[in-house]
């Protein structure tokens, strides 16, 4: 795989998970201001697709830490590095 791929990879990645953090910080300031909420579906999309952005959102704002679906977000990370790791050694090992 060429290295200007995996960057390019990269970044996608790095922007995904920093729209799902800002996803997460735009519903608790909602939540905070009693205003229109974000959909809980789409935040737990974003943490299927962003799950570093998502989680890092939750502890950071204190936002969807005891809701129980907000749970899966740490089995996503879990997969997400699964796929990492794997892409790691299939691709630079």
């Amino acid at each position: 795989m060429n290295l200007g791929l995996i960057g390019f990879i990269a970044i996608i990645f790095i922007i995904v998970n920093t729209v799902s953090l800002l996803l997460f910080w735009a519903d608790k300031r909602r939540a905070v201001k009693d205003r229109y909420r974000i959909k809980e579906s789409t935040l737990i999309v974003s943490g299927l697709i962003g799950p570093f952005g998502a989680l890092a959102g939750m502890k950071l704002f204190r936002h969807k830490t005891q809701k129980r679906k907000f749970k899966a977000v740490y089995l996503f990370l879990v997969l997400h590095l699964i796929l990492i790791v794997l892409l790691i050694w299939k691709f630079l090992i």
